[in-house]
């Protein structure tokens, strides 16, 4: 069985990709509580990189109509939280995401594969089997 993925999910997963995200996530928490329906969870390798990954996709999204209830640490680039109501997103400088481990936090929630997460793990899968080879 395929569930339908919300089209607004995967455009802010193409959005994260630009700006080469480390280990995107998406989860779909409804059915665990009523903050939101969906978190994604990705992190960036420095501050700066955690700035441009949520500011790619404030722009993305506004492109097609989309604004954010709150942006919340933008400026100090280590944990910027994006509401866009039904979707949270998390967007964490590395060493801080191993931190908080929200992940852990979360696992009875279904990890969801947007069309455009899945080419990237598809990409990333290939570069290993080149990098082994």
């Amino acid at each position: 069985m395929t569930a339908k993925v919300d089209p607004l999910l995967d455009l802010i997963v193409n959005a994260m990709l630009q700006r080469k995200v480390i280990a995107p996530i998406l989860l779909d928490v409804h059915d665990l509580t009523s903050v939101a329906d969906y978190f994604i969870i990705c992190s960036g390798s420095s501050s700066r990189q955690v700035a441009a990954i949520a500011q790619t996709i404030k722009k993305e999204l506004k492109n097609h109509k989309f604004k954010p209830i709150s942006i919340d640490g933008l400026k100090e680039g280590q944990w910027v939280l994006m509401d866009f109501g039904h979707v949270v997103i998390h967007i964490f400088y590395d060493p801080v995401r191993n931190f908080y481990d929200l992940e852990s936090l979360w696992t009875d929630a279904v990890r969801l594969k947007t069309p455009g997460l899945k080419k990237f793990e598809a990409a990333m899968q290939d570069q290993e089997i080149d990098h082994d080879a």
